[in-house]
């Protein structure tokens, strides 16, 4: 079956938070696919990752990140796709209060939802079970 989550964070140290939406997803029995992108190290990745990933039948992404946090701001950017940010309590990071507000506070025109620091599992994870869940 075809993806329809995409669970992608900056760095696969971040991998031990973010499987935990993984397991969820599992839970809930939606296909998704798991990466690590970095919107500093593979930026035009990232921006075709972006780009590509409704035509591909993704219908949510979930983007963890650490520290300065910007992959779910760069994705929301390049994508018509529900994007919810995962703040991630990183070894470089200041208790995680800038991955939590990188994420919240990003400009008007690039919405991101933002769950808890560290909270890859949040039980409805916002909107995604019920948006992979809809029919067309």
């Amino acid at each position: 079956m075809n993806p329809q989550v995409s669970i992608i964070m900056g760095s696969t140290s971040d991998m031990s938070i973010m499987e935990e939406a993984a397991k969820l997803l599992n839970e809930l029995q939606i296909p998704f696919e798991i990466n690590a992108l970095s919107a500093h190290r593979v930026p035009e990745l990232v921006m075709e990752f972006g780009k590509n990933a409704h035509s591909r039948g993704i219908k949510v992404i979930i983007a963890g990140a650490g520290g300065a946090a910007h992959l779910p701001g760069v994705i929301a950017a390049f994508t018509p796709l529900p994007v919810i940010g995962v703040p991630i309590k990183s070894s470089n990071s200041i208790d995680g209060w800038d991955s939590i507000l990188s994420i919240l506070q990003m400009p008007a025109g690039i919405p991101v939802a933002t769950v808890a620091l560290d909270g890859a599992r949040k039980r409805r994870n916002t909107c995604c079970s019920n948006n992979c869940n809809r029919k067309p």
